[in-house]
């Protein structure tokens, strides 16, 4: 950790900036899956889809900087390493065989899914440590990948 004037002691800034880390760990993660779907998309729906996954990719890389520069705040190191990455996320894996739309959305929402859940589950922990300004930027968080996943689960839902 490093000097900040920061008010919030010390113990709490440094379990935060671990779970800073954690989530900045899977926005990566998720970052990189939505550009894997953005790339390899094929299908009727391609055009779509690819500009989809393009934007999703560009919240989850804006969540990322959040995070990481929250956690710098803190007095912390953001660990945005891909070794790193690879080894802390909780995302589920893509399938490297993924080709159809509903193939790369499905994958997504398991994603989106996850880290929504993460998201939300440090509005509680941070609360509790009391770091509101952690909390309020997991909320907002939260609230921006619900919205992606309702649209990347509304893609997959079959017509009526």
């Amino acid at each position: 950790m490093h000097p900040t004037r920061n008010d919030l002691p010390a113990a709490t800034r440094e379990k935060t900036v671990k779970l800073l880390n954690a989530r900045l760990a899977d926005a990566l993660d998720l970052y990189h899956q939505s550009k894997q779907a953005h790339w390899n998309v094929k299908g009727p729906n391609f055009q779509a889809l690819h500009a989809f996954f393009d934007e999703l990719a560009a919240h989850a890389l804006a969540h990322a900087d959040e995070l990481a520069e929250r956690a710098v705040a803190l007095g912390g190191i953001a660990e945005g390493r891909m070794p790193q990455v690879a080894k802390a996320s909780t995302i589920p894996g893509f399938p490297a065989s993924a080709v159809s739309g509903p193939e790369h959305l499905k994958a997504v929402v398991a994603g989106l899914a996850t880290f929504a859940e993460g998201c939300r589950a440090a509005i509680d922990t941070t609360d509790k440590w009391g770091d509101a300004v952690t909390a309020d930027l997991f909320t907002g968080m939260a609230a921006a990948v619900d919205k992606d996943l309702w649209m990347a689960e509304a893609n997959l839902q079959a017509k009526a």
